[in-house]
């Protein structure tokens, strides 16, 4: 009877042994892969832009290649849209997604996301001229107000919610702003960051009001949520990378003087 209880006992052991071996962290994974999959839009300046020739280049992008140099791994770049970037994640293509991404409640039933990256918020970009005809909500809910918004990311979702007597028109990410100056639309709802980049980089559109937010928002790395140790680790790198200043020069090379939020 000993002797089969010494067996069972042994047996048992071994199959947990096995188990632990086979349950490999994701961060091991990535490791032992050698390549981060990152998933990006590479639409949404200054976060992640893709150039003609392919070639990748951004605030969360530069980012990117650090937590891959940290790993001592290679970036394996992958392609999504707002509309995808979520069913990618949960297909297993991604490591890690960036460029911009906003914390949302329906994101995080399905994934992780990392600690926070900045505060941010939705505010209108416009004409500069047309200013004072949008600095409300109500002023822009109306049924002569032209919107334009990429498809399928938050500020869609916002239109969506609080916007629904406005004319919605979904357009490229890429162009969407020459639309504005070209008076095709007359409100793009959007984060401050990229308002305020993009009133630097466009003459003629303003950030309205970009310190008062119609709804407050964070960014932040969306992950996997299969494994607590590959969170864990990118958590801690990227508080190494703000408390080493590293994060505030990847941010200085984009934006000189970031307005405060």
């Amino acid at each position: 009877m000993n002797n089969l209880k010494s067996t069972m006992m042994l047996g048992g052991l071994l199959a947990l042994s096995f188990a632990a071996q086979a349950e490999q962290s994701h961060l091991d994974s990535v490791i032992q892969q050698g390549q981060l999959r990152v998933c990006t839009t590479g639409d949404y300046k200054p976060y992640t832009v893709k150039a003609e020739d392919g070639e990748y280049s951004g605030i969360d992008i530069a980012m990117a290649r650090s937590l891959a140099d940290s790993l001592g791994v290679k970036v394996e770049w992958v392609q999504t849209t707002w509309k995808t970037l979520m069913p990618d994640m949960l297909a297993g293509k991604c490591d890690i997604g960036v460029g911009g991404i906003s914390v949302t409640l329906e994101r995080q039933k399905k994934a992780f996301f990392s600690t926070t990256l900045d505060v941010d918020g939705k505010i209108p970009l416009v004409r500069c001229e047309d200013q004072a005809l949008y600095q409300t909500v109500e002023q822009i809910n109306q049924p002569s107000v032209r919107l334009v918004e990429p498809a399928g990311g938050t500020n869609e979702a916002f239109v969506h919610a609080f916007l629904p007597k406005a004319q919605l028109r979904l357009h490229d990410n890429v162009t969407i702003f020459q639309e504005l100056l070209d008076k095709k639309a007359d409100v793009m709802i959007t984060d401050a960051s990229e308002a305020l980049y993009q009133q630097k980089l466009k003459p003629g559109l303003c950030a309205v009001n970009p310190k008062q937010f119609m709804q407050y928002g964070e960014k932040a790395y969306l992950l996997p949520r299969d494994d607590m140790t590959w969170k864990l680790y990118v958590d801690q790198w990227l508080h190494l990378a703000k408390v080493t200043g590293n994060y505030q020069k990847v941010l200085g090379q984009w934006i000189a003087t970031p307005e405060p939020k």
